[in-house]
């Protein structure tokens, strides 16, 4: 039976990285970005897919297009086997000084808006679940929600946020057999991120680090994660966050130590 995902921030970053390893897992995937542009690139790069990749317009900040996007989803698929929130925003600055408008956006597309797509998304996933079929929810949290740093404490905020309703998401959900969990990556080389590695940029943004692998993340390295969440395997696996940082917050490194 073919599985169907929808993937919110899926015309870059994790979620283009999540959506191309669906299709390449036989997967059909809709992919949901407010970025047009995105999502044509989307369909141009991943076009030997075929009619498994579909593409919507959906900003996840306004509960009327989230809601439209879902209901275009039901229409189409009559369920959901899979749910990937992956939209994101990054904001960086003191908490004592960052503008009130930067602030909002956080909390409106990583709280608000993977809020409102789980919601949305919930009762076609539970109508999947009734059929003993595969149904699941990923979450993007971030090591920042775990270790918090300096200069992007509104971020992390909202990542500890995503936690907590992982958590409390995968227990209500699990009497319907859907299963809720989280990755949190630490730095990821994503279009997001990547104005804030160039050097000269002075965003203030600092990163998770390296990894003791000695590397940051790839996008491929946080959907191989997902794409096990989201399989038949990880069938006991429920409100957990898996960090996804090559051993990154595992222990401390002091500043000099030659490894």
């Amino acid at each position: 039976m073919t599985r169907i995902a929808a993937v919110t921030g899926g015309a870059s970053g994790i979620g283009r990285g999540t959506t191309q390893r669906l299709l390449d897992d036989g997967w059909t995937v809709v992919a949901l970005d407010r970025d047009g542009a995105g999502l044509a690139a989307l369909r141009r790069d991943l076009g030997a897919a075929g009619d498994r990749l579909e593409t919507l317009l959906c900003d996840v900040t306004s509960a009327e297009s989230v809601a439209a996007a879902f209901r275009a989803i039901a229409e189409r698929h009559g369920r959901l086997n899979g749910l990937v929130c992956s939209a994101g925003v990054l904001r960086i600055g003191a908490l004592d000084a960052m503008a009130v408008e930067d602030f909002d956006q956080l909390f409106a597309v990583n709280v608000r808006g993977l809020w409102l797509s789980a919601r949305e998304a919930m009762p076609l996933l539970k109508l999947a679940g009734a059929e003993g079929e595969l149904a699941r929810a990923v979450f993007l949290a971030s090591i920042s929600g775990i270790r918090h740093k300096i200069d992007s404490g509104a971020y992390a905020a909202t990542k500890a946020a995503v936690i907590a309703l992982t958590k409390v998401m995968a227990v209500e959900c699990a009497p319907h057999k859907v299963l809720v969990n989280a990755v949190a990556p630490a730095t990821v080389d994503t279009p997001m991120v990547r104005p804030h590695l160039s050097p000269g940029g002075n965003t203030r943004y600092r990163t998770s680090g390296t990894s003791p692998l000695g590397r940051i993340a790839e996008p491929a390295d946080v959907a191989a994660v997902i794409s096990f969440l989201l399989s038949k395997d990880a069938g006991y696996v429920n409100g957990t966050v898996i960090p996804v940082d090559g051993g990154t917050v595992a222990a401390f490194v002091p500043p000099g130590v030659q490894r």
